[in-house]
């Protein structure tokens, strides 16, 4: 099926709002609770953590952790490898290479236009990995259908975890912030030798956003 005549558009707006956040955002600090389950049992968590992140444009992200909950191992070898790994990808000169953009994807709109998503208007563009990042994904954006922001992120992750074996199922949902895309909450299925199936949730709360002087707002 042919694709829509406004396909160069919509993925125009995408790079340009993903643009104009990273560019637009000076710093922000936002506290992230990390939850844990195992084997498919999503009423116990197996561990949980609670994380002030806090980011900064010019030197990328910190932690302070604030509290710490249940399984040992699994905090050690599960969350603080999760806070490492975000800490790497979001270096200067490396996080570039993991934006929802052209430069790291090849994006293609799915049929069908206007559609909701999260309470939204939105088009669904398939992504699609270049292959000179490792922290890319392939499946589906969700783009805001007027400001090309993004709404949702649905796909396999490569993994970067040395006790991951194979893909990593992700989705992540987003919501505006004082005019930017900011992550609200997330969840990752994975398998591993050492912990079998295991989920990890994520909420992001409280939001304290720092623009960049002048600069444009997406």
């Amino acid at each position: 099926m042919a694709q829509p005549a406004n396909q160069e558009q919509i993925v125009a707006k995408i790079d340009a709002a993903v643009k104009a956040r990273n560019e637009g955002i000076a710093s922000y600090t936002v506290t992230e609770h990390y939850t844990v389950y195992r084997d498919g049992d999503q009423a116990h968590a197996a561990a949980e953590m609670t994380v002030k992140t806090t980011y900064k444009q010019e030197s990328g992200k910190s932690y302070a952790i604030q509290s710490e909950s249940g399984s040992e191992i699994l905090r050690r070898m599960v969350l603080h490898s999760i806070l490492e790994n975000e800490r790497q990808i979001n270096l200067p000169g490396v996080r570039e290479g993991a934006w929802f953009t052209t430069a790291n994807y090849a994006m293609k709109v799915k049929p069908g236009g206007v559609q909701q998503m999260d309470g939204r208007n939105c088009f669904a563009v398939e992504i699609a990995p270049r292959p000179k990042s490792q922290h890319l994904m392939q499946g589906t954006l969700w783009a805001d259908a007027v400001t090309g922001a993004i709404v949702h992120v649905e796909g396999k992750a490569k993994k970067n975890l040395s006790f991951v074996t194979g893909d990593v199922q992700v989705m992540r949902k987003y919501t505006d912030v004082d005019g930017f895309a900011q992550a609200t909450s997330a969840r990752a299925e994975s398998n591993s030798f050492l912990f079998g199936r295991t989920i990890v949730t994520i909420e992001y709360l409280d939001y304290k956003i720092v623009p960049r002087t002048g600069a444009a707002r997406p």
